[in-house]
């Protein structure tokens, strides 16, 4: 991690530099229900971090050249001629991550009407692209099936055409599996022999994880291969529901039924890992999926001519204007709130119980009979089950004091009520949602700090800046420090005589480390929520 203070500190791919600074481990979550980025980044064979500014690190005049940094000079190229186009900021952002796989830099405002669109899966290069880009090969090097060993050339040249185009991409996991998956369908498009679909993804799935098996923990490999998988199972049952001799008619509704093929599987990991459902993701994958390979064909044409200076500006302005519609619209979709369903509570048990319902019902499409209707009912009854004992496992009581920077955040949950008590700015913030979400919570209040907070006839004093702890009447049981106290604290100690006491974010760095050392003097057990993450009293 490099401090942004200075024009230079940008570091590039291949770049190599000398520092002098801690190496430092990953930080746990400090809040529950918060996303686990320690785990995620152990699973990208990532361990320890270090903080450094541009000030401390000295770069090296190294020779060290791979394949990523021949991209990423390429990629920098296309986007200085590109610039020169008059692209908008935003405009750029969409072509990096629609054709050249680099997200960073679209901003906050885009990324989230795309993901409250239900359309974010198109900005992470995946089989959809590569799907989209293999047509567009097989349609250009369509002439060499006419020559003396031309389908063996042709396959061979999309083969390395896709490969060059994944490693353009960056080689991310959602490239390396598209293309992976997209040459065995190559393949075997090409020897013209009859192939097992099912066959075809698991031998992808097989060799993407005989080289990499940390990628079934990958949220996008997890949802890509479900997609696939329930495509390639319910899209045929869905589109022979109506058929129609209108081209137009069919060309959409083949869309559509792709779309809620790919949603039946990834109904349940997308509650599970998002919380959320956006329930007009049809609408916008019925205009942004045909509009994606305008974009895609259009793009690899700017793209070339750009780079050899001979792109007409009328091209230019166009795929611009394409692309600014299609940001229009995502955020048009994105706007109606009232089809976005957010924060809905969904466990792994909740998952497991899902696909088991999805299997029997689908058994029971397939082949209706009384055994595959017992299924079906056991499969419900199971879930409700499941929903009997979440209700009866979160009808519990907690006291609960959250880590946040400079802020203090008390929560007191009774059953599925919860009460905050906070001097935050925002009360939206994302551990609370968390933890509403975690907790399955109904209701919400929101109230101000307090000194004192009684429960399970535990009493806990609250002192702040104001340094005042000396109430005769209150003998507590613990005490927070909050916004950092000049205090003697083995005078409050010796006054008060607590059985914990417990620091929160809002403290100096510098007072914690003091504070902490008198509690071990004293030994005293000291909570530190900067290092043990939030205090948590259940009842």
């Amino acid at each position: 991690n490099v401090k942004k203070d200075s024009p230079q500190s940008t570091l590039n791919v291949d770049d190599s530099c000398f520092t002098k600074a801690l190496i430092k481990p990953l930080i746990a979550p400090l809040n529950p229900h918060q996303f686990n980025y320690k785990s995620y980044l152990e699973k990208q064979h990532i361990y320890h971090q270090v903080f450094i500014s541009s000030s401390q690190s000295l770069m090296l005049d190294t020779t060290r050249n791979t394949i990523y940094g021949y991209a990423d000079k390429l990629r920098k190229k296309i986007n200085t001629k590109l610039k020169l186009y008059g692209f908008k900021k935003d405009e750029l952002a969409i072509i990096n991550a629609l054709l050249l796989g680099q997200r960073q830099d679209i901003s906050k405002d885009i990324y989230n009407s795309y993901t409250q669109a239900g359309a974010i899966h198109i900005l992470a290069v995946s089989g959809l692209h590569v799907g989209i880009i293999l047509m567009i090969l097989n349609f250009i090097l369509k002439p060499l099936g006419f020559i003396k060993n031309g389908i063996l050339y042709k396959t061979i040249l999309i083969l390395i055409l896709l490969w060059l185009y994944a490693i353009l991409a960056g080689l991310s996991a959602s490239v390396v599996r598209a293309v992976a998956m997209f040459s065995v369908v190559a393949i075997g498009m090409h020897w013209k022999r009859p192939t097992n679909i099912y066959n075809t993804l698991a031998i992808s799935m097989f060799v993407l994880l005989l080289f990499k098996p940390t990628f079934l923990f990958d949220v996008g490999f997890q949802l890509s291969y479900i997609a696939v998988f329930s495509i390639v199972l319910y899209q045929p049952m869905l589109y022979n529901l109506i058929k129609t001799k209108w081209k137009i008619i069919d060309f959409f509704w083949n869309i559509l039924t792709v779309t809620l093929a790919a949603q039946i599987g990834i109904i349940p990991i997308s509650l599970y890992y998002f919380h959320q459902f956006p329930s007009l993701f049809w609408v916008s994958n019925l205009v942004i999926v045909p509009v994606l390979g305008i974009i895609l064909s259009l793009g690899i044409i700017v793209i070339v001519f750009a780079l050899i200076d001979i792109l007409p500006s009328f091209i230019a302005k166009s795929f611009g204007f394409v692309i600014e519609q299609l940001n229009n619209f995502v955020g048009w979709i994105s706007n109606q709130e009232m089809f976005l369903f957010k924060d809905i509570p969904f466990t792994i048990s909740n998952v497991i119980v899902s696909y088991l319902l999805i299997v029997t019902v689908t058994l029971w499409v397939k082949k209706k009979n009384y055994k595959h209707l017992i299924y079906i009912f056991c499969s419900v009854i199971i879930l409700q089950g499941i929903s009997l004992y979440k209700k009866q496992q979160h009808a519990s009581n907690e006291f609960i004091i959250f880590h946040k920077n400079r802020y203090t955040v008390i929560g007191e949950k009774q059953n599925k009520t919860l009460k905050l008590f906070s001097n935050l700015e925002n009360k939206d913030e994302k551990l609370i949602t968390n933890y509403i979400v975690g907790e399955s919570i109904n209701e919400t209040y929101n109230d101000s700090l307090k000194n004192l907070y009684i429960f399970d006839s535990k009493k806990l004093l609250v002192i702040d800046s104001l340094s005042i702890y000396n109430f005769k009447t209150v003998e507590p049981d613990y005490i927070l420090l909050h916004n950092s106290p000049k205090i003697n604290l083995e005078r409050v100690i010796d006054s008060v005589q607590p059985k914990l006491i417990i620091s929160d974010g809002s403290n100096y760095k510098s007072y914690q480390e003091r504070w902490s050392e008198t509690c071990k003097k004293r030994k005293i057990p000291f909570h530190q929520t900067s290092k043990k993450g939030a205090f948590i009293y259940k009842y």
